[in-house]
Formats: structure tokens, C-alpha cells, sequence
């Protein structure tokens, strides 16, 4: 008994040392509850300076249940869009999880676009869906930046949001809703809503009379939606409740916003031209508190397009647009 004892001792020490956690791969973990929800928190700070005085540069990520931490044996994909490492020098970076999407997971796993789905109903799991609200993300970051400044490492001087993709709408709700936001980086957002955007990718794919039928598709799942708009029926994906309110035009409380706000987007993204249109208003409007950085020829992630209009992800140019966000917010 005792031999079998010491031996699952053993095992049970050598899984636990097998087991990579955040810290394996240079992140602070922080558990926060909000609304009953265990939230998870990672921090990504310059080796060495994790509880040197620093602003937070808090990242809001795009759309889908993906974990954060994805790993294929030693390899780990990225946790950001970009390389995080010039960021820590002048801040702490910010990342949060989807809501009941694991943190850590095999990425062999996953679907084919990195998704984690109920593996009894090849859906995302339905607490996610019934979370994944732009009121919630909102309310919930900005209960985690609050806990967070209270922290003897975070400097409460400057607070830089920025959100990519659904991300954007996000981090723009935030700055309206809190003063202690300074700075908001609007990334390959669209600011008509996210209706709009949908509309704007299938008319970009139409090349013949018969291709409107998608456009039409979408006026009448629109039609849907506004018929059904607090639902949280995810047995399309989104609920239709997420539809809506994604789709309520950001520009609507980004020409409100006092503190500097830099707007950027690929000028081959579907939603480029309301990006221009928001340029133009701020122009109208006489707003100077806005910079606009158009990346011409370039998509929604930032990458060329192929001669047959994919993505060339041989030509990565992320790490060109942080740099030009630190650039920005350094002033």
C-alpha cells in the first residue's frame, strides 16, 4: 500500500510539473470574480519590472470564443494580434478572457479558426454566448481596470484602451463610460455597427447580379434581428441580442470623446469606407482630437492581399501598426 502510495505521489508530482501555466510563458495570472463569473486576468510585463510603476495598456480582443493561451506541445501560438514586447516597456499589458472559454488549451482541440466549442453540441458553450454582450465586456473591464489601479505597480496617470475588430466597439464604450481612460487606439473597427460591416463584406465579394442574394441575406437576417432583439437564441452563433447591439453605430459616442482618440484600419478592409466617412465627419465637426492612420492596400488584420484578393500572410505588419500606437500615445 505504501509503495503504490509513494508512487502515485510521484505521478501525480510529475504531471503537476508537466502542466505549463500562464507564468511559464511570461504572464501574471489574476482570478477576478465578477457577477458570480471567474474572470481571467493576464498580465504581460517587461521581465524583471513586474512591479515597476506603470501605466496599463489595456488590449480588447476581437470576436469568437478563442482561448488565450493556445499550445501545440513546447509551442505556444500567440497570445496578441502582435509582439508584446515593446509594449512593456512603457506599460503593463492587459488581456482578459472570453467568459467560460478555458484558459489554457491544446490547440488540436479546437476548431480549425482556434474556436473552443461544446464538445456535445459543436457550439460555443452557451454561458459564452449568453455573456457575449458588448454591455457585459464593458461593465466587466471596466471592474477588473478599477481593481487593477488599486494595485502599488499601476500608475493611475495614464490609461491607454485599445480594441481590434469587435474589440473596438468595446474599447470605445469604455472610454465613454470612464474618465480614467486617456487614450482610445479604434482598430479595424467599423463605425456604422456591425450590420454594416457584414453588409459591407458581402457587397466587396459581389462580382456578378446573382452574388446580391448574399447582400439580401443579410437585410433579411437584420430584419430578424431588430424582430428579436433581446433574444439570446445562439442557435445561429451569435444571438441576435449581440447582433443588435454591435450594430448600434459606434460613431455615435466616438465623436463624443474628448481624450485623443487614433482610429486605424487597412484600406482594403470591408469597413473602410465608413472609416473614411468618420474621417470626414471629425473634419465637419472640427475635432482635433482625432488621428487617423490608413494603411493602404491592407486588410482587416493587416496583411496584403494576393493577386485574387486573399490574404498574403507572408508580409506580417502588426508589429508596424503597434509601433505606430506607441508612437501616437506617447504624446
Amino acid at each position: 500500500m505504501k509503495v503504490r502510495f509513494i508512487f502515485l505521489f510521484f505521478l501525480a508530482s510529475k504531471l503537476a510539473a508537466q502542466t505549463k501555466t500562464p507564468a511559464n510563458y511570461g504572464f501574471r495570472h489574476l482570478q477576478i470574480m465578477y457577477q458570480g463569473d471567474t474572470v481571467d486576468v493576464l498580465i504581460k510585463s517587461k521581465p524583471g519590472s513586474e512591479q515597476t510603476v506603470k501605466p496599463l495598456f489595456f488590449f480588447c480582443q476581437g470576436s469568437q470564443p478563442i482561448p488565450l493561451i493556445k499550445t501545440d506541445g513546447e509551442k505556444l501560438y500567440s497570445v496578441f494580434p502582435f509582439t508584446a514586447d515593446s509594449l512593456t516597456n512603457n506599460y503593463h499589458l492587459v488581456i482578459v478572457s472570453k467568459p467560460y472559454v478555458p484558459l489554457v488549451v491544446n490547440a488540436k482541440t479546437l476548431s480549425s479558426n482556434f474556436n473552443y466549442l461544446d464538445a456535445k453540441t459543436n457550439q460555443p458553450p452557451k454561458k459564452y454566448t449568453d455573456r457575449n454582450l458588448p454591455a457585459y465586456y464593458v461593465n466587466r473591464n471596466l471592474y477588473i481596470i478599477n481593481y487593477l489601479q488599486k494595485q502599488t505597480y499601476v500608475s493611475k496617470k495614464k490609461l491607454v484602451v485599445a480594441g481590434h475588430s469587435e474589440g473596438s466597439t468595446i474599447a470605445a464604450q469604455m472610454a465613454q463610460r470612464c474618465n480614467k481612460v486617456t487614450h482610445l487606439i479604434y482598430a479595424s473597427g467599423c463605425p456604422l455597427g456591425r450590420i454594416m460591416a457584414m453588409i459591407g463584406r458581402d457587397r466587396a465579394t459581389e462580382t456578378d447580379t446573382d452574388s446580391t442574394r448574399y447582400t439580401n441575406e443579410e437585410f433579411i437576417y437584420w430584419q430578424n434581428t431588430v424582430n428579436n432583439k433581446t433574444s439570446l437564441n445562439d442557435s445561429l452563433g451569435d444571438s441576435y441580442k449581440a447582433t443588435y447591439d454591435f450594430s448600434i453605430p459606434p460613431i455615435q459616442y466616438l465623436l463624443t470623446l474628448k481624450i485623443p482618440v487614433l482610429i486605424c484600419y487597412g484600406t482594403k478592409d470591408a469597413s473602410a469606407p465608413y472609416n473614411d466617412y468618420l474621417h470626414v465627419e471629425t473634419i465637419r465637426q472640427k475635432k482635433q482630437n482625432f488621428t487617423f492612420n490608413a494603411y493602404i492596400g491592407l486588410e482587416h488584420n493587416f496583411f496584403p492581399l494576393t493577386a485574387n484578393g486573399q490574404p498574403n500572410y507572408n508580409q506580417y505588419n502588426w508589429n508596424k501598426v503597434v509601433t505606430d500606437w506607441q508612437t501616437w500615445a506617447a504624446h
